[in-house]
């Protein structure tokens, strides 16, 4: 069910809000064009910044836009307090989405013990598909392959989102993990790699300006259309990098404003990327065919 090409969804605002007709034309986009899954709320959502009420209402949106085309909705709920975790798992499931997203506890920097207790503690509160979420850059902390392989005896914890850089991660976990345990990207510019060492798709921030390239590439691979997935891959990989220059999602809604998308506004503490920044995207989206 969740494999291929998902979109780690940018939120649009508009003069400091949340532009909710906005977000629904962008969703409607992202399913015309063929983006196999729906990420909302995660590290390219801000999520840390919005609001409580905003988070629910941006899932909610989400799932209401997605409603009757067969695209899933993986919503993002992940907190560094348990309790709040919890709540906003629990919302995900009465709004119907159909798994949700834990990030790695920020800040607090808990041990793996307390990873593998915080996130069964989750699990077993909230009777909804779990996908876990490490991205150690972003929190500080990096959950090693021996908790995940734990935590994948949790029975509704049905795999991982991987932004840790570890090539030899996918294979390490599948050869120890439950059966089915699904394991998916959060880096583009290494995703081809992650597929290859057993990887099933990834959750990925070029998909919100190039939902059709990110989507064939994955296509061809399911396929082993080797010299597709390079093509594509050739064409996509300045935009990878580009993306990435300064904090995301600054570049990547940059990047959604020059299709005309979505605006580029951000929420402080992050800003708008520099002109060199918006160069090297332009640049990077013309080699990519996707503006001239």
């Amino acid at each position: 069910m969740f494999s291929g090409s998902l979109v780690a969804l940018i939120t649009p605002f508009r003069q400091g809000a949340v532009d909710e007709k906005g977000f629904e034309k962008f969703i409607t986009w992202q399913i015309e064009e063929g983006t196999d899954g729906l990420v909302p709320c995660g590290t390219t959502g801000e999520s840390p910044t919005l609001s409580y009420d905003e988070h629910k209402r941006v899932i909610d949106i989400c799932i209401q836009t997605a409603r009757g085309t067969g695209v899933p909705v993986i919503a993002g709920t992940g907190s560094n307090s348990t309790e709040e975790a919890i709540d906003l798992t629990r919302h995900a499931k009465q709004a119907g989405a159909d798994a949700a997203m834990l990030v790695v506890p920020y800040y607090n920097k808990p041990t793996q013990e307390g990873l593998f207790q915080h996130f069964k503690t989750v699990a077993e509160a909230v009777d909804i598909p779990i996908l876990l979420y490490n991205v150690p850059p972003r929190t500080g902390g990096d959950m090693q392959v021996d908790t995940v392989v734990r935590l994948s005896q949790v029975k509704n914890i049905i795999g991982i989102k991987d932004a840790s850089y570890d090539m030899a991660r996918p294979t390490l976990t599948k050869l120890r993990a439950k059966k089915g345990f699904l394991q998916l990207s959060g880096e583009d510019a290494s995703a081809v790699g992650f597929l290859a060492q057993g990887g099933d798709g990834c959750i990925s921030v070029t998909a919100n300006v190039a939902p059709r390239l990110c989507g064939g590439m994955h296509d061809a691979w399911k396929k082993r259309d080797l010299d597709k997935v390079f093509e594509i891959q050739d064409r996509l990989m300045p935009l990878h990098k580009a993306l990435f220059v300064e904090t995301s999602p600054a570049p990547v809604k940059y990047a959604a404003e020059l299709l005309g998308q979505a605006s580029a506004e951000l929420r402080l503490p992050l800003v708008q990327c520099t002109e060199p920044t918006k160069k090297q995207v332009r640049d990077a989206m013309v080699h990519a065919g996707l503006i001239n």
